[in-house]
């Protein structure tokens, strides 16, 4: 038994009228959950849209070279019912467990988009995403924007939302279950617009005279991206996500453990194509190419309980992912620290005066807002340190955009949350995000998109104490501030000493991209931006 549904391209992110590149599909194919059917290229990254089921691909209503965006429906397959859906009878809203179906006052049944798979839209970076939540059942109702499921990364807890008005048919997932982007989620029996329009208002449900037997429930398939490994340890992770790559060719180098740092792309634009990856291993297996090994030497093994009493807890889930980022990090980057300090005597004045009147407009004004306003200036004058390095290690990508990260302190470990578009905001503006993302980052309730994009990092840790430190760079940029405590300090003035309030900076940055004198003139700049206090007020033009 199979049933035909629309293809619909998933949730694109801010992308629209992205370009298909290829088509990996002809009518007639038969294709499994997450099998690529089209390859979509956006200015940044190029993207396959998945196969929503099992099944077989009835028409495709694109070609290469159209634009598609988030819900566009791009060709017909008929799903294989019995692998990991039970289509039933629609029922209504709320589940009584007979069968029941929505009529309007005239007897007819409500007319329908048709069946339709809802998916995990684009959800950044992360990969095997827990469900911690389900919110809906088989009949249940659901409008636009519902929620479906809840998912939690090591840094936020995010509900995915129903794109699609209708009923439940079927529900593919469960509690506990890991998903990734295009995953299944559940089978809807979608309402049409001009349906909903013609629904007369005071519809009720009715049961249905003589139901048909619930078909036995058929037990779901895992989802593939699920069983596959969460971790590589020959596969470069940073490089790897970087890589010029499809998804589908992504999947493929996963499970044949290749790094796709190693592979040399035949695609348009150096694209690795699945060809690339089979050729690639087919060479380390002949001899004719040697994969490096990658391995560092281990730290030796010890059993701390011969030597007292021990407590071992688990690492929390963000220290269990930002750890071996860092680590990955510190190896593939050349760090140098520059130290240097700012004097915030006038700075730190003018904020006390201005703290009061803000506060009873509800913004929280930290020297944190005027540090993340200094560092765009330094950014614009020194744009190397808003920059990042091409995959290729050969061109220096200037970004045009200024995305500040902030290290946030949370009972879970480091987050860090960024706020877009940082050039765009006066001093208020900035310390009005820090305070709404913090609250977030607290609470674990950020989203996905706030936890992406970052061209530049602070770390600042002069609310806790320290006199200085080196951070580890955020790859794939190039460059971190790490600020630690202002404290009272003689300056000598060419006359006298005259106590001064000093801000202790701490950049550090990719040598492969920044030298010495150029970290020096950024920090010595920046210092210079957080005494001119005025400038630092002044309103975006």
């Amino acid at each position: 038994m199979a049933n035909r549904i629309d293809i619909v391209v998933p949730d694109l992110g801010d992308f629209s009228d992205v370009e298909v590149i290829e088509i990996l599909v002809t009518a007639g194919d038969r294709v499994q959950r997450e099998d690529g059917l089209i390859t979509l290229e956006t200015d940044k990254a190029a993207m396959d849209v998945p196969s929503p089921e099992n099944g077989v691909i009835e028409e495709l209503t694109v070609a290469e070279g159209d634009k598609v965006s988030t819900g566009s429906v791009i060709g017909k397959m008929s799903v294989e019912v019995g692998d990991t859906v039970v289509i039933k009878p629609a029922i209504a809203a709320e589940p009584t467990g007979d069968t029941t179906v929505m009529v309007t006052p005239s007897g007819t049944a409500k007319k329908s988009g048709g069946m339709q798979t809802l998916v995990v839209p684009d959800i950044g970076d992360f990969d095997d995403v827990e469900i911690i939540e389900v919110h809906i059942a088989p009949g249940y109702s659901v409008e636009i924007e519902d929620p479906l499921i809840t998912l939690e990364t090591d840094k936020a807890a995010m509900d995915v939302p129903a794109v699609v008005g209708g009923t439940i048919d079927s529900v593919l997932v469960k509690v506990g279950d890991k998903v990734s982007e295009g995953a299944s989620i559940a089978i809807i029996d979608a309402v049409s617009r001009d349906a909903a329009h013609e629904q007369a208002p005071d519809a009720v449900p009715t049961k249905d005279a003589s139901p048909a037997p619930a078909p036995q429930p058929v037990e779901q398939t895992p989802l593939p991206k699920a069983a596959l490994p969460t971790s590589l340890p020959a596969i470069n992770e940073a490089g790897f996500s970087r890589a010029h790559a499809s998804p589908s060719v992504r999947k493929l180098a996963r499970e044949l453990g290749v790094d796709l740092t190693q592979v040399k792309g035949s695609g348009v634009k150096s694209r690795i194509l699945h060809e690339d990856v089979k050729a690639f291993v087919k060479a380390v297996l002949s001899g004719q190419s040697a994969a490096p090994s990658g391995g560092l030497p281990k730290t030796p093994s010890v059993d701390f309980s011969k030597f007292g009493e021990i407590d071992i807890q688990p690492l929390t889930r963000i220290q269990k992912i930002s750890g071996p980022r860092l680590q990955a990090s510190w190896i593939n980057l050349p760090h140098v620290t520059q130290h240097d300090e700012a004097d915030i005597t006038g700075l730190e004045a003018k904020r006390h005066e201005l703290k009061g009147p803000a506060k009873e407009q509800g913004i929280s004004l930290t020297p944190l807002a005027f540090i993340l306003k200094a560092c765009i200036a330094a950014l614009k004058e020194f744009p190397k340190a808003n920059a990042s390095l091409s995959d290729d290690g050969e061109s220096l990508v200037y970004k045009k955009y200024y995305h500040l990260g902030f290290a946030a302190d949370t009972e879970q470990g480091l987050m860090v949350p960024v706020i877009r578009d940082a050039d765009k905001m006066d001093v208020y503006e900035l310390a009005t995000e820090l305070k709404r993302l913090s609250a977030a980052a607290r609470d674990g309730k950020l989203k996905a998109n706030d936890l992406q994009g970052a061209s530049f990092t602070i770390s600042s840790l002069g609310g806790i104490g320290g006199t200085a430190f080196t951070p580890i760079i955020n790859a794939p940029e190039v460059a971190i501030l790490g600020v630690s405590r202002a404290t009272i300090q003689p300056v000598w003035d060419e006359k006298r000493f005259k106590p001064r309030l000093i801000l202790p900076l701490s950049l550090s940055y990719d040598h492969r991209v920044i030298d010495g004198a150029y970290a020096v003139r950024f920090t010595t700049y920046l210092g210079t931006a957080l005494e001119d206090v005025d400038a630092l007020l002044q309103a975006i033009p």
